[in-house]
């Protein structure tokens, strides 16, 4: 399954909801979450997640209601 990292703003989300979105098995769109890493204070959050293309990242943050500041698929050392 290819990787993919993406930006986008953390509009107001817990700690909670991210750890869930973390934990939560693929959606409908074939995406899942391997990492998020975020900053309240700089109103920034990057996925590291597996999904089948960039389409289908934007549609799973579409249904979440965040869009993208820039989405690139990556390899990755493990």
């Amino acid at each position: 399954m290819p990787k993919f990292h993406d930006s986008h703003g953390v509009k107001g989300a817990s700690d909670e909801d991210f750890m869930k979105l973390q934990k939560s098995p693929e959606d409908e769109f074939g995406v899942a979450h391997i990492n998020i890493l975020y900053n309240r204070a700089e109103d920034k959050a990057f996925c590291f997640i597996d999904a089948p293309s960039k389409e289908a990242v934007e549609k799973h943050h579409a249904k979440l209601g965040y869009t993208c500041d820039w989405i690139i698929e990556v390899q990755t050392t493990a």
